[in-house]
């Protein structure tokens, strides 16, 4: 087991710089990673403490620093310290500044400004949080996208990671005893979206989250026919309807929401690269 530490400094809230870091370890097995963030990164006073903190953790240092002067400061001492440094944005910068003809401005967090698709993106959060598991069936025909699946079908946070893009989400569960309400049947605006897995994999899925309930692991619930049946329940339900169907027994919750998106601009008529 390889131990890394890694400093990761910005001077905005450092989300960027966490999933480009997260992506990047995701490639290397057998690291054990010791993470040092440091948002917030503006002033000197505040780049030296952390430098003291780099000197006696040395590591691999990842940064998203816009002030020249604390850029400088930071390259030089670590480059004293014999540390690398990897700025990630860089190159992106100067294609984009190649290209367009003009200087990055050096604002940091600039990303982060509390526009129109901020509160767009908050009030999706609210609405899909207000609408999951089939509650409030009254207002699905305000949503953007509707997910029915068995239950443990990775609805709901499938749901959630949509509304973190902005849109709004409802979802509801298929259960052969408890038919959804007609209007699920005559939405006109939303996509809905059916999510279906294997029968092994769902049976495997609702016996973990019985035992972490401590609730009797041998049920109809995790019966391996009974499941069968409820995913051949759901699967003619979409099929009759015409909703397209989106297998997620090998995806990620990331990979699902991605080709949900990707039929949801298909229906609209825009294309991936212009959505996003």
């Amino acid at each position: 087991m390889t131990r890394l530490h890694l400093h990761l400094l910005s001077d905005s809230t450092g989300e960027t710089l966490e999933n480009i870091a997260k992506a990047a370890l995701a490639q290397y097995d057998d690291v054990e990673t010791v993470r040092h963030f440091w948002p917030m990164v503006r002033t000197e006073a505040h780049l030296d403490r952390i430098l003291q903190e780099i000197a006696q953790n040395p590591g691999l240092v990842i940064f998203t620093l816009v002030n020249p002067v604390t850029r400088q400061i930071l390259e030089t001492r670590c480059h004293q310290l014999g540390l690398p440094t990897v700025a990630p944005l860089d190159p992106v910068n100067d294609a984009l500044s190649a290209m367009l003809g003009q200087q990055a401005k050096a604002r940091p967090g600039r990303q982060h400004v509390l526009d129109a698709a901020y509160f767009a993106r908050v009030d999706a959060i609210q609405f899909t949080i207000a609408h999951d598991d089939g509650i409030a069936w009254e207002d699905w025909e305000e949503a953007d996208i509707l997910l029915a699946g068995v239950s443990r079908s990775s609805k709901t946070p499938t749901s959630i990671y949509l509304a973190n893009r902005g849109f709004k989400v409802a979802n509801i569960p298929i259960v052969i005893e408890s038919p959804p309400p007609p209007v699920l049947f005559a939405l006109s605006h939303p996509l809905v979206v059916g999510l279906t897995t294997s029968a092994d994999r769902l049976v495997a899925i609702r016996r973990n989250r019985l035992l972490s309930l401590n609730q009797a692991p041998e049920t109809d619930y995790v019966d391996h026919e009974a499941v069968a049946r409820e995913l051949a329940y759901a699967r003619r339900m979409f099929s009759d309807n015409g909703w397209p169907v989106i297998d997620v027994t090998r995806r990620s919750i990331e990979e699902t929401a991605a080709a949900v998106i990707s039929l949801y601009n298909e229906r609209r008529g825009v294309s991936t690269r212009e959505s996003e």
